[in-house]
């Protein structure tokens, strides 16, 4: 390719297309749906299209909020919370915790989702989510930019400390991702898409 073939912008100038391409490049992005619960007791669930694992040992995953929301702060006062997997069966109701509404109402009431205990948090599962993570809060940073400049942005880690499977999607020992159907984020505001068996596959590394 040639620099005609391209299409430069710099992110300070703008893109100048019809929608903004970075989270269509960046994709698929797994959904960070998040449930915490406030020092009051109150319980929140909310999605988050920016999330992903971060190491293996010990297991750390993190979403990023792009204001200070009421998980972060919820995450913030009780230092806990749980990942729960948005499934296509469950599509309709993750949809319907992305909801604006007070601090107060819970969203697993507002979406028709059961409230499922976790065994070392205090913080509800999605009792209709194949998989769950119970975290512990390891850091809450604010982004910033390259020239220091801090961002309204704040990436919440958290180290995962028990792990919730439906032994349906466990074959011969090995979790069979493409059999939750999971969905993920595919780019523009409200673009998702469903990860297929078919659309796997495998490559050999070459170490």
């Amino acid at each position: 390719m040639t620099d005609k073939d391209l299409h430069f912008y710099e992110p300070k100038d703008g893109h100048g297309l019809k929608h903004d391409p970075f989270n269509a490049i960046v994709a698929p992005r797994p959904i960070g749906w998040v449930s915490s619960r406030d020092a009051e007791g109150n319980v929140n669930l909310a999605p988050y299209s920016f999330f992903n694992g971060f190491c293996y040992t010990p297991p750390i995953i993190g979403f990023s909020s792009t204001s200070w929301k009421d998980s972060v702060e919820n995450i913030q006062e009780t230092k806990e919370f749980c990942w729960n997997l948005a499934t296509m069966a469950l599509a309709k109701h993750m949809n319907a915790t992305a909801a604006h509404v007070a601090r107060d109402v819970n969203e697993f009431e507002l979406a028709g989702l059961t409230q499922a205990p976790s065994r070392l948090v205090n913080v509800p599962r999605v009792g209709e989510s194949p998989v769950s993570f119970e975290c512990r809060l390891c850091d809450i940073i604010q982004l910033k930019g390259a020239n220091g400049e801090k961002a309204q942005a704040w990436l919440t880690l958290g180290e995962v400390v028990a792990v919730h499977i439906d032994k349906a999607m466990i074959k011969d020992g090995v979790y069979q991702t493409a059999m939750a159907r999971p969905i993920v984020r595919a780019g523009r505001k409200g673009d998702y898409f469903e990860i297929r068996p078919e659309a796997m596959f495998e490559m050999v590394r070459p170490d």
